[in-house]
């Protein structure tokens, strides 16, 4: 065991031996890291992260009926054109499910009231001098 043992060491002092400083190199691009660790590194945290916010929607995405999405349609084309008659120096309203919405332009003075009819609430908008189609 002691010939084992010296013959190790013999081995060891024969050869030669060299080292080097040891320089920090930080991995956080925050702290002057390699940039492309950014990534890798939210990846880690988000992996991580099993916080969920009570107060938070849930993130399911229910797609509207069709129903819904041809009665949103009509009613966007409806207050386009309403608004398009109302260029054309007309007036006019719409009532939906949830507002009502008048405009009248009274000579050259365009106001709009839009009702919340769930709340009452009511908005005014008026808008002073049209300006004319020809520039």
């Amino acid at each position: 065991m002691k010939t084992l043992l010296s013959i190790v060491t013999g081995c060891l002092l024969a050869c030669g031996v060299t080292a080097s400083e040891l320089v920090y190199q930080p991995v956080n691009p925050n702290f002057g890291g390699n940039p492309l660790n950014g990534s890798y590194l939210l990846g880690n945290a988000q992996a991580q992260n099993d916080y969920k916010d009570p107060e938070a929607r849930s993130s399911t995405f229910e797609r509207p009926s069709e129903l819904e999405r041809l009665t949103s349609s009509l009613q966007s084309r409806l207050l386009s054109q309403l608004l398009a008659d109302v260029g054309e120096g007309n007036e006019g309203s719409i009532v939906t499910d949830d507002f009502a919405i008048n405009i009248v332009d009274d000579q050259g003075v365009l106001s709009i009231l839009i009702e919340d009819i769930n709340t009452g609430e009511v908005t005014q908008i008026e808008v002073d001098g049209l300006v004319p189609d020809t520039f």
